[in-house]
């Protein structure tokens, strides 16, 4: 099939990770993809054209109320370049990454007559609203509202997710969960070196020993931490009796930081809390070799981590929020260790009984790993499930 894949995204992080990720994997099915977008992302892609580079960077600094018209206003560009490409590329379906205040993918389809396939990774009025705070609120929901409803499909992260837009209007036929994913193949050791080779060279890289010592396990977070994220928590655990064995590494970086190293200075523990700062997609398979408890302490209530199955994959036992988005993909107890969000001595308690017990350490990491291709959570099987989707609509009106 040919797919006109639209986006808005300009971040050099998990939102590109998706979208180069879910285009190779479109891509390796045999399917043409063209990217839209003000940045390309795409791995096959040509470098980005001079209209949609770094000469957009400065609409992030407009004070927020022009912020939201210049977010608002790229529905017209947005569906002026879609149509002028697929003028050319004739695609067969449209398939979008949703983004604040754009319907530009919505209103050219409708134009062109083809399916909009639409991709929803969070309720961003919502989420916005809590975080960055919104000036023009009922018409950024009137527009978020108009796109869902609109879509042909629309792909969710989690079923919480789905759940929460069916509840906003959205018909619950055409809603289709799609979860984060991973490249299963990148994780396994024979491609990334070897693990004994790789865990001594990541450990370097990491600011750690080559070898570790005895009774020494390594606590890991990868990704952008925010105070929410809880890492609190855990810096403060290594302080605790008969925990001085435990190191923590966090790779990644974020407003968070400031405050945990200086925690960790107070609590007398800072040469066992590592700050390698951020490192490049690619190194992330080779780099969890590194730890031997992979941490998400919090995430929000609908969305689907990244994090989590890239964990997975790489065999690691995890602690994670006891909460239902969770629920679609690990089990306490068998896949991982679930904690209420927010508990730090339930957090405590499961890394103590992980640290203690080797056995139930590889039990999980094992299971965890079985689990994703047991739910096809790869980008795999998310593009196949997309494209299965499209063929059922192509030919037919929306």
């Amino acid at each position: 099939m040919k797919i006109l894949y639209h986006h808005r995204t300009r971040a050099d992080d998990g939102q590109a990770v998706h979208i180069r990720s879910l285009q190779k994997a479109f891509r390796d099915a045999g399917h043409v993809v063209h990217e839209v977008g003000l940045v390309k992302q795409g791995e096959q892609e040509e470098e980005a054209s001079e209209d949609s580079g770094s000469s957009w960077g400065w609409v992030s600094h407009l004070p927020r109320f022009l912020l939201e018209l210049a977010e608002f206003g790229y529905s017209g560009l947005a569906r002026r370049r879609i149509l002028t490409e697929a003028r050319t590329f004739q695609p067969d379906f449209i398939y979008e990454r949703y983004a604040f205040g754009n319907a530009g993918g919505l209103l050219a389809a409708s134009r062109l007559g083809i399916p909009f396939v639409l991709e929803v990774n969070s309720p961003l009025v919502d989420e916005l609203s809590k975080t960055r705070g919104l000036s023009l609120k009922s018409a950024a929901r009137r527009i978020e509202l108009a796109v869902f409803k609109g879509a042909t499909r629309v792909c969710v992260v989690t079923q919480v997710l789905g759940d929460i837009l069916v509840g906003m209007g959205v018909d619950p036929e055409r809603v289709v969960v799609t979860p984060n994913g991973v490249h299963p193949e990148l994780f396994e050791y024979e491609n990334i070196g070897g693990r004994p080779a790789c865990r001594a060279r990541s450990r370097r890289d990491l600011g750690l020993p080559s070898e570790p010592k005895e009774g020494e396990l390594v606590l890991g977070f990868v990704g952008y931490f925010r105070d929410w994220h809880r890492l609190d928590f855990v810096v403060e655990l290594l302080a605790k009796p008969g925990l001085s064995g435990l190191r923590l590494v966090i790779v990644g970086e974020g407003p968070a930081g400031d405050s945990l190293r200086e925690q960790a200075v107070k609590l007398g523990v800072s040469e066992r809390v590592h700050f390698p700062g951020p490192r490049r997609h690619d190194r992330i398979p080779e780099l969890l070799t590194a730890f031997d408890i992979a941490l998400m302490p919090a995430i929000n209530a609908y969305a689907s981590a990244l994090k989590l199955h890239e964990y997975m994959a790489a065999r690691l036992p995890v602690i994670a929020p006891d909460q239902p988005n969770l629920y679609e993909v690990v089990e306490h107890g068998k896949s991982a260790l679930l904690v209420p969000s927010g508990d730090g001595p339930a957090l405590e308690r499961a890394v103590r009984s992980l640290a203690d017990d080797p056995a139930l350490r590889h039990l999980l990491g094992q299971n965890a790993f079985e689990q994703i291709g047991r739910l096809g959570l790869t980008w795999k099987a998310n593009a196949e499930r997309v494209v299965q989707v499209a063929k059922g609509l192509v030919g037919k009106s929306s």
